[in-house]
C-alpha cells in the first residue's frame, strides 16, 4: 500500500503442555496429554472432578455450563459461616469522648 509499512512479526512458540496439565480438572488434563498417567494419578488420589469447565462436560456428554446449559448456583462452593459473637460495650463514657480532628 502507498506510504504504509508492511506488518512485521516475530515467531514465538509457546509451550502449553504444562499449563494444560496443571488444571484443577483431571478430565481436562487427561484429554490433552499423558492420559494414563493423569487418570491413574487421579484414581490413586481419589480425586473428584467438579465438572466446572466446558471440556470436561463435553467429554462426559453433559450440557456445557454456558448459554442455555448454565444453571445459577451450580458452581457455588459451600461457605462456612463464622460463629456469631455478641459483645457487650460500655457506652457510659462515650458521650465525653471528643471527635478526632481532620
Amino acid at each position: 500500500a502507498e506510504g504504509k509499512q508492511p506488518a512485521r512479526f516475530v515467531e514465538i512458540l509457546l509451550g502449553v503442555t504444562k499449563a494444560s496439565l496443571s488444571t484443577d480438572s483431571f478430565l481436562s488434563a487427561a484429554s490433552f496429554q499423558h492420559t494414563i498417567k493423569v487418570l491413574a494419578g487421579a484414581a490413586i488420589a481419589s480425586t473428584e472432578d467438579p465438572l466446572f469447565g466446558l471440556k470436561e462436560n463435553v467429554i462426559i456428554g453433559k450440557l456445557i455450563p454456558a448459554g442455555t446449559g448454565f444453571v445459577h448456583g451450580r458452581f457455588s462452593l459451600p461457605v462456612e459461616k463464622a460463629p456469631v459473637v455478641e459483645e457487650v460495650v460500655d457506652l457510659e463514657g462515650a458521650a465525653s469522648i471528643e471527635p478526632l480532628a481532620d
